[in-house]
């Protein structure tokens, strides 16, 4: 994903992907906000977008966003691993790994 944060969190979160196995990467990949979240999460958004989001709202909002940035570049990690393995069928882990 490319966002700002990725290039200065790539190193911190480089372990992660060496705990995966495919079966938490797949189920890390379809992770979401549940329905009542995504129900604020664009209740704020359409409030944003029109300028009235209180300062309580607007942190919040701004809470979500870093909250959906650092779940997609974990994702993205995620993905780049499943890719990874699916095109080692052996079994075998990759040399680096």
């Amino acid at each position: 994903m490319p966002t700002a944060d990725a290039p200065i969190l790539d190193p911190l979160l480089d372990p992660f992907e060496r705990i995966l196995t495919p079966e938490v990467a797949k189920k890390f990949v379809r992770l979401r906000f549940d329905r009542r979240a995504q129900a604020r999460i664009q209740r704020l958004a359409d409030k944003c977008n029109h300028g009235k989001l209180t300062d309580v709202e607007r942190r919040e909002y701004e809470t979500y966003v870093y909250a959906m940035d650092f779940l997609a570049i974990l994702q993205a990690k995620a993905r780049s691993f499943l890719k990874r393995s699916t095109g080692n069928q052996g079994g075998h882990q990759l040399i680096g790994r």
